[in-house]
């Protein structure tokens, strides 16, 4: 499997090309329209100085609520309200397009 390195262009080889470390190709820029095509196909970007890494691992970190264990910390933390968890806040409140899966 090769590296692939990303230009201006909108585009992601195919995540069955990552390395073994899930390492899928290097360069382009943070784009909403790209990072939107990376999330969209399972691809999440990292840094190593000022260039960006796309990744794919495999397996990807899943969390099964019902098999999430919480421990007495985090039970206390949770009572205390120290901080809000939420999901599907915002997605209504955006006019983004997502590209077709694989464009």
């Amino acid at each position: 499997m090769s590296l692939f390195f990303l230009d201006e262009r909108l585009w992601f080889p195919p995540v069955e090309e990552a390395v073994e470390d899930g390492l899928l190709a290097v360069g382009g820029d943070l784009s909403t329209e790209r990072l939107l095509l990376a999330y969209h196909n399972g691809i999440f970007p990292w840094y190593n100085d000022d260039v960006p890494m796309w990744w794919c691992p495999d397996p990807r970190f899943v969390l099964y609520p019902e098999e999430l264990h919480i421990s007495k910390s985090m039970k206390g933390l949770l009572k205390k309200e120290a901080f809000d968890f939420t999901t599907n806040k915002a997605f209504g409140e955006s006019d983004l397009q997502l590209p077709a899966k694989g464009a």
